[in-house]
């Protein structure tokens, strides 16, 4: 397999010893010191996929989207039959591509997750923005303290983050409440 990372400074490949060493390491053409840390996948070998096996009689049964070749499996949503190359294993049931199409739209297989609401993100705005409107915290105060407590557990971004967003919203929304108290305390006595 030929390397494919090279030195930033002379464009020598570099062996497969130098890479992931955690360590500077001089390159084998210039000395020059670097360090190259990469996933070990990318030395994986990419298994070939499926292709599908052609029919060979007509008492056989075809896929639905390629009539040509033989179907191995069935739908298990609704039904079609399917050759190697449709069927998309997802949570131990075989689907076929419009089965699958039809469930990320409507937002039906849940481990489909293209988009997730941020609700940390969603508090520290609510605390943040109605400040230069300030007359606006006394309803958002609330808010925002019911959405960190409601939403504490909820899954953050898709990438992970720490929690500093919904404490920090938190912290603001409390002080916000406790001079809203503070003001109206003062008005009554």
């Amino acid at each position: 397999m030929s390397t494919v990372i090279s030195c930033t400074k002379c464009n020598t490949p570099l062996d497969r010893e130098v890479i992931n060493r955690y360590e500077l390491m001089p390159c084998p053409s210039c000395n020059s010191l670097l360090r190259a840390d990469i996933f070990p996948a990318m030395f994986r070998k990419i298994p070939a996929g499926k292709s599908g096996e052609v029919l060979l009689e007509e008492s056989e049964a075809s896929c639905f989207y390629h009539p040509q070749k033989k179907a191995v499996i069935v739908c298990s949503l609704c039904g079609r039959f399917l050759c190697d190359l449709c069927d998309v294993e997802l949570n131990e049931k075989h689907l076929c591509p419009s089965c699958l199409e039809k469930g990320r739209t409507k937002r039906k297989i849940k481990s489909l997750e293209d988009q997730r609401t941020c609700y940390d993100k969603i508090a520290l705005l609510i605390a943040i923005v109605p400040m230069f409107g300030f007359w606006l915290t006394i309803l958002t105060a609330p808010i925002v303290l019911f959405i960190t407590i409601r939403y504490w557990k909820a899954p953050g971004s898709i990438v992970r983050r720490s929690r500093i967003r919904f404490i920090a919203a938190f912290v603001i929304a409390s002080l916000q409440v406790t001079g809203w108290t503070f003001f109206f305390a003062s008005l009554i006595l």
